[in-house]
């Protein structure tokens, strides 16, 4: 087993070539993918684990925000979701609670505060993100942080670089061609594919990352589709990219705005907005998306040219494959799954995928099928808790519009969920409800969107000690609003530098 070959291109590929090939220096990896065929390019947000990826895949922290025109997110700010008021927004941040007992916390909380915002009571991220800081300074290590953060970036950009260091520095091959066909062994298992030119390229072990098409998973080895609409109900979306202008504030956190049948993002990068209409299109048709759409960026971007935007309409399937690992083929970004880009779980699921398989790789193809059985119990059940913990941010609102009270119709909240949403009204979300290894959406995540939602607190006790514990939140905001620079004073500064000689850079963070 030493011969893999990626189909497919964009951040799914790229991002598998350079992780696995880091991870498993000893494998020979071709990449393929059709020259003529455009990314999707939307994911724009990623979660902390991006540091680690990229530390292990070798490129420096400069070098990649001066490429991808990146910047920093520390969360996620969810406004208009519980009743569309004006006092109506909350935060998921990347840092977690204090430890300690939770239902002690929240008494806590109530007793001394009652009207401070759950996160901002729990973490001093909610400072950082609600003055645009930075969650570092410029002296410190690269991927190293006061705070816990990701990032926002140009997805095309950010495939454009990791192509380049997959292919100038990790020995990654690179070859641009259409498959035309794919051929198997004896055994079922894939053998070669048939190439536009007639050629054929041969592996042992096949990545599929072509995306909504999903050539090998669904085309070849016709593993079903899981159609998760019926919970999930978002299937459009139309993007824009609206510049900004020099010097303007650069936010810290992913914004989320919701309105009548969907919601808004908006990413902030160092020289634009990435602002799109989530929307069902059982409830909105294009024209009155784009109404929406177009009245949000006139009411946030000050100074937007509107007759000179032209949105671009995504269409997407809501669900994931039965299998994602079929014999010798494993299913990678959105041709093994895409559930709406709410909490931007597109990329983190790349990247869990190809730890997963880097330290599971298969020596012999008779050990195979034990692995791909543990990797597709493991993915289910990490599907199941996205879908689970997305419909979560609507099973609490309180908005009146047919949309938001079809999302709380009881048929549509998955069996789980509404167990845990009865136990969670005598018990915070905890560990117990979130055992497995890399959870995606640990107990914190579900108590920032419980407690910021309004969802009622378990009574409990608190001791001094628990009082001391929110008293080092409030005291470590003060000095980390302080210490940190703003997003745009960090980035400003740095881009220049980077841009200049990536390369250098890139030996400098080596040595």
């Amino acid at each position: 087993m030493q011969q893999v070959v990626i189909v497919g291109g964009g951040t799914a590929g790229w991002l598998s070539a350079c992780l696995l090939a880091a991870r498993r220096p000893e494998l020979s990896i071709t990449l393929v993918e059709a020259p003529d065929i455009p990314t999707i390019g939307v994911g724009e947000g990623t979660w902390p684990t991006m540091r680690e990826t990229l530390a292990t895949i070798g490129i420096a922290e400069a070098e990649f925000i001066a490429q991808c025109d990146a910047s920093f997110k520390q969360g996620s700010r969810f406004d208009g979701w519980v009743d569309g008021g004006e006092r109506d927004s909350y935060l998921h941040p990347f840092t977690p609670p204090p430890s300690g007992d939770m239902a002690g916390m929240l008494a806590a909380w109530q007793a001394e505060a009652p009207l401070q915002p759950f996160a901002s009571a729990m973490t001093p991220q909610a400072v950082a993100c609600a003055e645009s800081l930075a969650p570092r300074q410029r002296a410190m290590p690269d991927y190293a942080g006061a705070l816990n953060y990701g990032y926002h970036l140009d997805a095309g950009k950010f495939a454009a670089l990791l192509k380049r260091h997959a292919t100038t520095r990790l020995g990654v091959t690179h070859m641009a061609a259409q498959v035309t066909a794919v051929a198997s062994d004896a055994s079922g298992n894939i053998a070669h594919l048939h190439l536009h030119d007639g050629s054929e390229l041969a592996g042992d072990f096949f990545i599929d990352c072509s995306g909504l098409a999903a050539v090998l998973i669904g085309g070849h080895c016709g593993v079903p589709w899981v159609d998760r609409s019926d919970v999930s109900f978002n299937d459009s979306a139309l993007a824009l990219q609206v510049p900004v202008k020099p010097g303007s504030p650069i936010a810290s956190q992913t914004i989320g705005t919701a309105h009548e049948a969907g919601w808004i993002w908006d990413i902030a990068l160092p020289t634009r907005r990435g602002i799109g209409c989530v929307f069902s299109s059982r409830f909105m048709d294009d024209a009155r998306a784009e109404e929406v759409l177009r009245a949000y960026v006139a009411a946030k971007v000050p100074g937007a040219d509107l007759s000179s935007l032209r949105p671009r309409k995504l269409t997407f399937s809501t669900g994931h494959r039965e299998r994602f690992w079929q014999g010798n083929c494993l299913a990678v970004g959105l041709s093994a799954g895409f559930i709406e880009p709410l909490e931007a779980s597109a990329i983190v699921t790349i990247e869990l995928s190809i730890k997963a398989l880097a330290e599971n790789f298969p020596r012999r193809a008779e050990t195979m099928g034990l692995l791909a059985d543990r990797f597709n119990e493991l993915f289910r059940y990490r599907w199941d808790r996205i879908v689970e913990f997305l419909k979560l941010h609507y099973v609490l609102s309180r908005r009146p519009e047919p949309y938001w009270l079809a999302q709380r119709d009881p048929a549509t909240i998955p069996a789980r969920l509404a167990e845990c949403l009865e136990l969670w009204r005598d018990q915070p979300p905890s560990a117990w409800d979130f055992p497995r290894m890399d959870e995606l959406f640990c107990a914190a995540s579900q108590q920032y969107v419980l407690y910021g939602m309004g969802f009622a607190a378990p009574a409990g006790t608190f001791d001094p000690a628990t009082l001391e514990r929110l008293a080092e939140v409030r005291q470590r905001s003060r000095a980390l609003a302080a210490a940190l620079p703003s997003n745009r004073t960090y980035l400003d500064a740095l881009r220049p530098v980077a841009a200049t000689d990536p390369i250098a850079m890139h030996g400098a963070a080596v040595k």
